[in-house]
């Protein structure tokens, strides 16, 4: 997977080149397109897993069946196996505040537009992970979303500290978060929960369960989009506090605009409206 990635890399790299020296010109090169952007993510992600003590193993974009989820399967980022747990991790590539609770249902990025709250998504790959490796104790899966070093938390600060097992970080702390937490965990249990036998059996189910027919693949995209659409749609109908990104009643909303020199035509939740006014 790893050497994959770096390959596609060297390869668009190389076909840029040509590009620019057959049409004779000495522009800047354009920006990354978005499929060049996550490669580069993907790369930055595998660079820091590597990093991981040599007892671990992971995979990466692991596509298995769950017949909870809408497209009747999950995609997974990445789930990287320890003695101690399991880490099952989400990545996003977004740009700005990161606005979040972990009992809301609603994030927000820049207090402007709405996303699912992460890790409620992870908790679905969880679900689909241990169903299909048959593990009951939720204690043994660790649940991370990785974000790039272009976003600001602004978040539970539980979410931030290593005792959790919902845990938010940059992508170039993903290696030493994980780390940490099996530290953490090494001295919360006297031996490792999982031998190397049995790690090596629970990768192996997983690797074997991971689809990868395009077909498939391509399907489950594609309903996604459409379920992303409907999403949009619905989320473009409610209104948010610009600060935490809360979702607001009808009422809040139209008492905002009605006071245009307090909110400036912004939409603010009760809390922070007393923090305006007060502060």
């Amino acid at each position: 997977m790893f050497s994959r990635v770096i390959n596609n890399i060297f390869k668009r790299e190389s076909t840029e080149k040509v590009s620019v020296e057959v049409k004779g010109k000495s522009e800047k090169k354009s920006k990354p397109t978005p499929s060049r952007i996550g490669e580069l993510g993907e790369y930055k992600i595998n660079i820091q897993l590597d990093r991981l003590p040599k007892n671990s193993k992971y995979l990466s974009d692991v596509l298995i069946e769950n017949s909870k989820a809408k497209s009747g399967y999950s995609q997974i980022d990445h789930v990287v196996f320890t003695p101690y747990a399991i880490f099952v991790v989400e990545t996003k590539n977004y740009s700005g505040i990161i606005y979040g609770d972990r009992s809301r249902t609603k994030w927000s990025v820049n207090g402007k537009f709405p996303m699912m709250n992460p890790f409620n998504q992870n908790y679905g790959h969880i679900q689909a992970i241990k169903g299909v490796l048959v593990i009951h104790d939720e204690t043994q899966f660790i649940s991370m979303v990785s974000f790039t070093k272009r976003c600001t938390f602004k978040v539970n600060d539980e979410l931030r500290k290593i005792q959790s097992n919902d845990l938010i970080v940059y992508d170039t702390e993903l290696s030493e978060y994980i780390t940490r937490k099996i530290n953490v965990l090494k001295l919360q249990n006297s031996k490792p929960i999982y031998s190397t036998n049995e790690l090596q059996s629970l990768y192996n189910t997983i690797e074997s369960a991971n689809i990868l027919d395009l077909h498939i693949r391509d399907k489950h995209v594609e309903l996604l989009n459409e379920k992303d659409k409907e999403t949009i749609k619905d989320e473009n109908s409610l209104s948010i506090c610009k600060t935490c990104g809360k979702v607001v009643s009808e009422k809040v909303k139209r008492y905002c605009l009605a006071n245009k020199s307090c909110f400036k035509g912004d939409i603010y939740c009760c809390d922070h409206q007393r923090l305006l006014k007060h502060g």
